[in-house]
Order: structure tokens, then C-alpha cells, then sequence
């Protein structure tokens, strides 16, 4: 006759734990998660790209508006200098770097202007396009605000 053991075998394993891997529903959980964490995430990014373009712009539109002032204010010449353009918008300096177009990256944009007393431009450009800004703006003389 066999002999019965009392004792208890706590080595073994319940049925179905010594699985590896994960299970369809489990991965069809994940994928619903990764789904739901791109919708959220994909609108918040394209308003990101918008803001930044309208933020470029109205740096631009500013910057023409203080050239224009400066031209009415000095019988039609306009400024020559970042810093005489400053003294019609304080901000000027951290978007121009000199009269002469060299570029000043702030945020998402690159800016440049060039100034001269017979007129200027001012230009913003997205530093890698698509993910910053979608739009390049340019000011000339005259106020002319066009998206390139």
C-alpha cells in the first residue's frame, strides 16, 4: 500500500502560472494605452506648431511697426542700427542680432533683420520646420507682412 504524505509539496506551481509572454488581451490592453496616449498627444503638438508660427509672426509684425514709427518720427529715414530700432521696441536686441541679416535663433524661430535708412526686413524662419513652425514670415518696408 502506498503511503500518504501529510506534508504539503509548496514547490509546486498552481495550473497555468509556468506561463511566458504575455496574453492577446493583455496586449491588446498596451495597444488600446499607446492609442489613447497618441490621440492626446497629437493635438497638443500641432497647437504647439501654431502658436510658435503666430508668435513669430507678431514678432515680426512688431518689429515693422517700430521701424514704421521710427521712419514718421525721422521725416521718412529708417533706423540704420538695432539700437536706434530699439528705442521704438525694447525687445529689438533679442531678435536682431545687427542691421546686416545675421540670424538670432529665440525659441523655434531664427530671426534676422537688415536695416537701412532707405528701408529694412525683417524675417522669421523655423529653425527645423515642421516640428517648431511650418511658416517662414517676411516684413519689408512699407509694413508688408507675407508668410513664404
Amino acid at each position: 500500500m502506498a503511503r500518504i504524505s501529510s506534508r504539503l509539496d509548496l514547490s509546486a506551481k498552481p495550473v497555468g502560472m509556468n506561463r511566458k509572454g504575455f496574453s492577446l488581451v493583455e496586449i491588446i490592453i498596451i495597444l488600446v494605452i499607446i492609442i489613447l496616449l497618441a490621440v492626446i498627444a497629437v493635438p497638443y503638438l500641432a497647437t504647439s506648431v501654431k502658436a510658435n508660427a503666430t508668435a513669430a509672426k507678431e514678432v515680426i509684425r512688431k518689429l515693422s511697426v517700430a521701424a514704421e514709427n521710427y521712419a514718421t518720427n525721422h521725416n521718412g529715414a529708417y533706423p540704420t542700427s538695432v539700437t536706434e530700432l530699439s528705442k521704438f521696441i525694447a525687445s529689438a536686441g533679442s531678435y536682431c542680432t545687427n542691421a546686416t541679416g545675421a540670424t538670432t535663433v529665440t525659441g523655434d524661430y531664427s530671426y534676422a533683420c537688415t536695416l537701412g535708412a532707405g528701408g529694412y526686413t525683417f524675417t522669421a524662419c523655423p529653425v527645423v520646420a515642421g516640428s517648431g513652425g511650418n511658416v517662414t514670415y517676411t516684413a519689408t518696408t512699407g509694413g508688408v507682412l507675407t508668410p513664404l
